[in-house]
């Protein structure tokens, strides 16, 4: 973008706590930031320029509220993209484009893409239908995933033997490989109109057990530079063959014998990516900005090395929160707390992140566990 205009109206699908740390980076660009999400009570709702309730996945809903933006964005993919794509038939910038969104909506799709693109990833097979699902026993052990509108671990299950297929999804679905890695990362990625192309560098992420969301992550990764070359090259070549403007986050695996193999992607901002706000030169929030309104993409470089971990409810929890323990967090040094304006906490919710700075790795793994045996959210 050439020039700011004082009636400039960037509009964001989804008012959660990705478009709440997207208007507090859009601040520093004097950006006005209209949102529309379902929510009444969503996290943007007392930040935003203006604030619409109303349905992501509804046509009308959503080309209306797009008529009156100058350019579109997202911050959750199950958005209506057929509204999406008349309002950019229209002359309205939509970032990333709809036919990118619409494709990765489709974990089927994207899996289908990487095949066709010849971007590693985990052997696969596409079902219909718990039946279908249980065909595939010779492919034990297996993830069975949901094509669509799986989220936060949702639409996941880890078949591990037959008799866990009474969990098969009896809906579209696929059944992957499952892989036996080493280590989980990922890579975030931009691109600007101009085509210019900047990563992140890879970090390394942990999962809950039991819920499949991350509970804490490390960057920069503790990885060989083998395999951060292979990351770095993957995640620039599927924002290249997707020719997509915006943020992309990568999550992959990293097999015993260093391997990278693509386990899905999100086209936005995204939780393998809040510590940037204080880890690396340029967060991924500001990244987005400067992709889609074709500015210059930041220096991604790492300032100091940076853990984030997840602010999840209390497993039994569900009403007002409280945040028990904040009172330690906060006099413990290179720590920063990031509340994501829920007022309602239930189990595993997300609540908030607090990330953590620290030039010793073993500090950082120290406070780490720190933050998660004394920072509890409780209703």
């Amino acid at each position: 973008m050439s020039a700011f205009y004082q009636d400039f109206k960037l509009g964001v699908l989804g008012g959660g706590q990705l478009g709440r740390m997207m208007i507090q980076s859009a601040i520093d660009f004097n950006i006005d930031i209209h949102v529309l999400d379902p929510d009444p009570n969503a996290p943007c709702k007392s930040i935003a320029t203006s604030f619409q309730s109303g349905k992501l996945t509804d046509f009308e809903t959503v080309y209306n509220f797009g008529k009156t933006c100058d350019l579109i964005t997202i911050e959750i993919e199950n958005v209506n993209t057929e509204a999406l794509k008349k309002l950019q038939a229209e002359g309205k910038k939509v970032f990333p484009q709809p036919e990118v969104i619409e494709l990765i909506q489709n974990k089927v799709k994207q899996k289908k893409f990487y095949l066709n693109n010849f971007i590693p990833t985990a052997p696969f097979v596409e079902t219909a239908n718990s039946a279908e699902v249980r065909k595939q026993q010779g492919f034990l052990p297996f993830v069975n995933k949901l094509a669509t509108e799986g989220y936060d671990g949702r639409g996941v299950q880890v078949i591990k033997s037959a008799d866990d297929l009474e969990k098969a999804f009896d809906q579209p679905s696929f059944v992957e490989k499952l892989i036996d890695f080493d280590k989980e990362i990922a890579v975030s990625v931009a691109r600007n109109e101009a085509g210019q192309i900047r990563t992140f560098p890879t970090v390394e992420m942990v999962f809950h057990p039991e819920k499949n969301l991350v509970e804490y992550l490390f960057s920069p990764a503790y990885i060989s530079d083998q395999v951060e070359q292979k990351a770095q090259e993957i995640a620039k070549s599927i924002i290249e063959r997707l020719d997509m403007v915006g943020l992309l986050a990568i999550e992959m695996f990293v097999t015993k014998d260093g391997d990278v193999l693509v386990n899905e992607v999100a086209p936005r901002t995204h939780n393998s990516g809040h510590q940037t706000i204080e880890g690396n030169q340029t967060s991924q929030f500001e990244q987005h900005l400067r992709a889609i309104l074709n500015m210059p993409l930041g220096n991604t470089d790492v300032v100091i090395p940076s853990a984030m971990v997840n602010l999840l409810g209390e497993e039994g929890h569900t009403g007002l929160a409280r945040y028990e323990g904040l009172d330690k967090i906060l006099n413990t040094d290179g720590v920063h707390v990031h509340l994501y304006g829920k007022k309602i906490t239930k189990p595993f919710r997300k609540m908030g992140h607090v990330t953590i700075t620290d030039n010793d790795p073993s500090g950082l793994k120290e406070k780490v566990k720190f933050v998660q045996e004394h920072l509890k959210i409780i209703a």
